[in-house]
């Protein structure tokens, strides 16, 4: 590739070279990450990033998860390697051996493999992935024929942080079409491997390429398509800008590790940003980044209006005194108050990893245990607090105490026993800043 098509910017690369430059911060970082699977795409994106980084002095490093489906995987692998070791740059192979066979195989398989790179790239804060314009409009129609809203329609983002880690997903790719990078590719003769599932239909995403041709012809193409994605994009973003102006105003004292708000307050506000509201205190309590189903919420809500346990009641709204369990949560309706507490039973056996004497548990408590046991208070500890446990002490149920044996000997969150310092590091900035969190 001659140096002057990598600065034209009529040129693929030199197009390339301004979308990847317009979401880098300034100074340039030291080294990028690249994820490359071995097929057309992201086989074209290693060429051009390989030789944008080059004279800038950016170290470049690639990885390829090899998810050991296929018999090729382990070829289709190699065939990166020997690329990156002609272009000089460095490469891993990690392997994935996590699928049991149930659930949706692809959505399995990206979860792990975001996984995978977040634990390989170290220092590194920014990971290319070859997404094009393509993919945006086939994400767009998966997520019509399954429902979604305005935050599932939305664009995929050029830039996405990913929590936990804080590092950076860069799509470069997202407004090229994949016939025009695979174009580029055969004239610079870079070869790639074939994925045989990209043409299998018993997949959701392969249905919805094969429309993309036919709506085409009605006037509804890719470019279409992805120009509603960001129309609905910026949808989002008012939505959540308002969402998270009304929450900050609900917030109430309350139990560490909860949320509580204001539950007349709540209920006050109109549908949409109650539910974007309540989504982000279940995902920020559980440290999960993606939110329940609306049909979920919406039925659990229901049973907290109902007045009764988790597991009956209907009805909209978060009306008075019920409870209702969803996405790792417990919601309580009490005294005025919605609050939103981690479920017993999604931390039952948590005993969390040890690190330098710091004990990470539930993914989001840094507890300093010293080597001391750590489990979920439970009812067993709140008996052996006696008066002094808060209430509702349904939400104290699944907080992280030290324990020796049976005999509790400190519960940090809620200042009980032997002096312990323990913090909460919340994915996405928590609540309710995770509102406006990628």
């Amino acid at each position: 590739m001659c140096a002057s098509a990598a600065r034209d910017p009529l040129t693929l690369p030199g197009r390339f070279a301004a979308a990847l430059e317009g979401l880098l911060p300034r100074p340039l970082p030291a080294a990028i990450g690249i994820a490359v699977s071995g097929g057309g795409d992201s086989m074209a994106m290693l060429h051009l990033a390989a030789h944008w980084a080059a004279p800038r002095g950016v170290a470049l490093r690639a990885v390829t998860v090899d998810h050991g489906l296929r018999a090729a995987s382990a070829a289709e692998a190699a065939l990166v390697a020997a690329a990156c070791t002609g272009l000089g740059v460095a490469h891993d192979i990690l392997r994935w051996q996590g699928w049991d066979g149930r659930g949706n195989l692809q959505d399995r398989a990206r979860q792990a493999r975001r996984d995978l790179i977040g634990d390989w790239r170290g220092p590194v804060g920014h990971v290319l992935m070859a997404h094009t314009l393509d993919d945006q409009a086939e994400t767009f129609l998966l997520r019509l024929r399954r429902g979604s809203g305005v935050d599932g329609l939305a664009a995929m983002r050029p830039q996405m942080t990913v929590r936990p880690g804080g590092w950076q997903i860069l799509r470069p790719l997202l407004t090229t079409g994949r016939a025009e990078l695979r174009d580029w590719a055969r004239g610079q003769g870079i070869g790639h491997a074939e994925d045989p599932s990209n043409a299998d239909p018993r997949f959701d995403r392969v249905r919805m390429r094969a429309l993309l041709p036919v709506l085409a012809e009605a006037g509804i193409d890719a470019a279409r398509l992805a120009g509603t994605a960001a129309r609905m994009a910026r949808a989002r973003r008012a939505l959540s800008l308002r969402a998270h102006e009304a929450a900050q105003a609900l917030i109430r004292p309350g139990i560490a590790g909860t949320v509580t708000l204001d539950h007349a307050a709540l209920d006050a506000l109109d549908e949409e940003t109650r539910l974007r509201i309540v989504a982000g205190a279940l995902g920020a309590v559980a440290s999960e980044p993606l939110r329940p189903r609306e049909s979920a919420l919406v039925a659990a809500l229901g049973r907290v209006a109902g007045g009764g346990g988790a597991g009956g009641g209907t009805g909209g709204g978060t009306g008075r005194g019920g409870t209702a369990t969803l996405h790792g949560c417990l919601m309580i309706a009490t005294r005025g108050l919605f609050i939103v507490a981690r479920e017993p039973a999604a931390v039952a056996g948590e005993e969390g990893t040890e690190r330098e004497g710091i004990t990470l548990w539930d993914r989001r408590w840094r507890i300093a245990a010293g080597g001391r046991r750590v489990a979920a208070l439970g009812a067993a500890g709140l008996a052996q607090m006696g008066a002094t446990a808060p209430r509702p002490r349904a939400a104290c149920l699944a907080l992280p105490a030290l324990w020796d044996g049976g005999r509790l000997l400190s519960c940090p969150a809620l200042g009980w026993g032997a002096e312990v310092a323990a913090e909460i590091r919340a994915p996405g900035g928590g609540f309710p800043d995770c509102l406006l969190s990628d």
